[in-house]
């Protein structure tokens, strides 16, 4: 009888416009971040690399934020790469969650990060920092990404080496997946760098385009507007200094009314 109760107390405290979706999978990948997996209902459309609000019951209110959604439009499930926030307002309690608990969805998805957003060119950049990268874990599965673009490089920078592990895990998968795997193969480039351990690639994603590494690594042309495009994803900072790098080289911001050459994810950026 009280299990009734409670049910019938979440439906009324839910809004018209959420779905309650039920968690599948939970990967922590260290004490900063983890990924879950929540049913995906069957209504629920929206484009690679956009966002939604998510949330959970916190004091008897439902709480929601804005959340990349990092699986592509095709699959059958939704997942999210999430940061632990020991006095997050909502992940402090997200981070606990366990498979079978819900989790609220809000109808509609929206975002820049989209590849409507872009006019046509040879090379897409995807620049990332940190969980920034969940957009782009979206993007590269999705076939049309590789249908728009001849080559594709995701740069992922992160403080510590273990803070790599969900892009690294994502690209090898890819090369094993039966719909992608083969679309991708030649053309999706991870590059990596972090900025407070020693490792391979050292510093921000600016410097390493500043310096001329990223493209001398890669064995690519200098940005250059005529070729390129570029999405990024990730902390304010970075998207603020990465824009303006951008600008600085002839590129044009662009948005889904009208494609240009590159877009960064407002919803996160203030």
């Amino acid at each position: 009888m009280n299990q009734i109760l409670k049910d019938f107390e979440l439906k009324t405290a839910v809004p018209a416009n959420v779905f309650v979706e039920t968690v599948t999978e939970v990967t922590h990948f260290t004490d900063r971040l983890f990924r879950f997996k929540i049913t995906r209902p069957a209504s629920f459309r929206f484009r690679s690399g956009e966002f939604v609000m998510i949330g959970l019951m916190i004091d008897g209110k439902p709480l929601f934020r804005a959340y990349s959604i990092a699986s592509p439009s095709w699959d059958e499930e939704l997942e999210f790469f999430s940061i632990k926030v020991p006095d997050g307002p909502l992940t402090q309690h997200l981070q606990n969650v366990k498979i079978g608990d819900e989790i609220f969805l809000k109808k509609k998805s929206t975002g820049t990060l989209v590849l409507d957003a872009l006019s046509p060119a040879k090379r897409l950049y995807m620049f990332s920092s940190g969980t920034g990268i969940a957009p782009f874990a979206s993007l590269i599965r999705d076939p049309e990404t590789y249908e728009k673009f001849e080559e594709v490089i995701l740069t992922h920078t992160t403080r510590e080496i273990a803070e790599l592990q969900y892009g690294e895990q994502l690209i090898a998968d890819i090369s094993k997946d039966p719909l992608i795997g083969e679309m991708a193969q030649g053309k999706l480039h991870l590059y990596n760098s972090v900025t407070r351990e020693k490792f391979q690639r050292e510093g921000r994603i600016t410097h390493l385009i500043d310096s001329g590494k990223l493209f001398s690594d890669l064995g690519v042309p200098k940005l250059n507007s005529a070729e390129d495009r570029a999405m990024i994803c990730g902390s304010m900072h970075m998207i603020a200094d990465t824009k303006t790098l951008l600008e600085q080289r002839g590129f044009d911001e662009g948005a889904n009314n009208h494609p240009s050459d590159f877009v960064v994810e407002r919803a996160f950026v203030g």
